[in-house]
């Protein structure tokens, strides 16, 4: 949804907004495409603000790639989540990251979780899909599991089908998360580049 030069996906499912650098007057289409009260999140950082748009955040990522999986040793029940488990999907992305998983992301590819103790314990996914390119996305434990390697076997399933299929599986990380950058590489992922991720909220 919006014009031919700035875009964003409908927001119930994720609140990423995207412009093309060679545009015109990208500025004067965000009223627009943006309503009055709305966050969206920028790869990048917007050239110029009106006075009604206020930055919220900006965190710089990592963007990794996989070209070619390094398997990890699936250990534990790993079940395909479907709409039943929606609530416990969006409650624990919630709990550890909140903010960057809404209730409809869960419908732009594959998700995957193990369940443990009658919950679920730990959560991994796809989210931006393009030609021959996914993002592997929502890799998330829950901190009373923390330290099973459960994030891990969910990440190396879901590289290793998407490479199958001919796809590339990449994705993004904090830039200091230094824990989470070596499990990645142990998995085969590369560093690509880092990435401003702004987030920028209409007031008026």
């Amino acid at each position: 949804m919006g014009t031919p030069e700035l875009k964003r996906y409908q927001p119930e499912i994720v609140l990423f907004a995207g412009f093309d650098p060679s545009g015109k007057n990208i500025t004067g289409q965000l009223n627009e495409v943006i309503s009055i009260g709305d966050s969206f999140f920028l790869f990048d950082r917007f050239p110029v603000l009106p006075n009604n748009y206020t930055i919220e955040s900006v965190v710089e990522c990592l963007q990794m790639v996989c070209e070619v999986p390094v398997p990890a040793s699936i250990t534990e029940e790993i079940i395909l989540l479907n709409e039943t488990h929606a609530e416990s999907m969006f409650a624990l992305v919630s709990e550890v990251f909140p903010g960057y998983y809404l209730p409809g992301t869960r419908l732009l590819g594959n998700y995957y979780g193990i369940f443990r103790d009658g919950q679920l314990a730990a959560i991994a996914g796809e989210r931006l899909c393009m030609e021959g390119l996914t993002e592997i996305s929502a890799v998330v434990t829950h901190p009373a599991y923390s330290g099973r390697r459960y994030a891990q076997q969910l990440v190396s399933l879901l590289s290793q089908q998407n490479r199958q299929a001919g796809i590339m599986p990449f994705l993004h990380t904090g830039s200091n998360n230094e824990r989470a950058i070596a499990i990645y590489e142990l998995l085969g992922y590369q560093k690509r580049r880092l990435i401003p991720v702004t987030k920028i909220k209409r007031s008026g």
